[in-house]
């Protein structure tokens, strides 16, 4: 007998390898599921055309390349370009409204709604810098696009400015002058933020700070 042998044996056993997992067969998504992935892969594709290049050159080709489908996937969905650029504005100001109800969630009062929401606009346009390019266009390419973001955003602008007149913080207006205090405060923010991008496109320094305050100074002192 080799005790030899036998000692390393003893010594170090032969290493047995564990199972191997199991793996797990990867769930398929369902039709609607996969139909509303590429509904939304066609969004974001156009979203990032149109804010590079404007509406003018976001052809259907680009678009499908951006979003890595073929061009007749494409009609699947929508029957033409404009028909697709009907909904983008809309698709994309849904977005920035999540964006900004996640953004003023346990805001103190009215003004710290209002402070909170345009600061998020501020964080919306870094993730999105496209936007406001597709806001502007659309006016003249979509005003159906335009006209159905402005009515959402006044909509639900009106009712946060109506809470604040409920609960006795904003005591300058009516109810029914509230829309036309909504409509002004959109088109000020709107301007602002445009003005911030197009100066630092053209690398200008911009203040951010100083202009949120600059606002809320206005607001403040006209809405109280």
């Amino acid at each position: 007998m080799n005790l030899t042998m036998n000692k390393k044996a003893v010594e170090s056993p032969r290493q047995v390898p564990p199972p191997a997992a199991a793996v797990r067969p990867r769930k398929r998504l369902s039709k609607e599921a996969r139909s509303e992935e590429v509904r939304k892969a066609i969004f974001a594709a156009a979203a990032e055309v149109v804010g590079e290049r404007g509406y003018a050159d976001a052809s259907i080709s680009r678009i499908t390349d951006v979003a890595g489908i073929a061009q007749g996937t494409f009609y699947l969905y929508f029957e033409s370009r404009q028909a697709l650029f009907d909904e983008l504005l809309p698709t994309i100001g849904q977005e920035m409204v999540a964006y900004l109800r996640e953004g003023v969630a346990g805001a103190r009062d009215a003004f710290d709604v209002e402070e909170r929401a345009f600061r998020a606009l501020f964080d919306f346009l870094e993730h999105k810098p496209g936007f406001s390019r597709i806001l502007h266009e659309a006016e003249f390419v979509s005003p159906i696009a335009h006209e159905r973001h402005y009515k959402l955003l006044c909509e639900r602008y009106v009712a946060s400015l109506k809470r604040g007149v409920e609960s006795g913080q904003i005591r300058q207006f009516s109810l029914k002058e509230l829309e036309t205090v909504a409509k002004m405060l959109i088109s000020a923010r709107a301007y602002l933020l445009y003005d911030a991008r197009r100066r630092i496109q053209k690398g200008e320094q911009v203040e951010r700070e100083e202009i949120i305050q600059t606002y809320m100074k206005m607001v403040r002192d006209g809405l109280k």
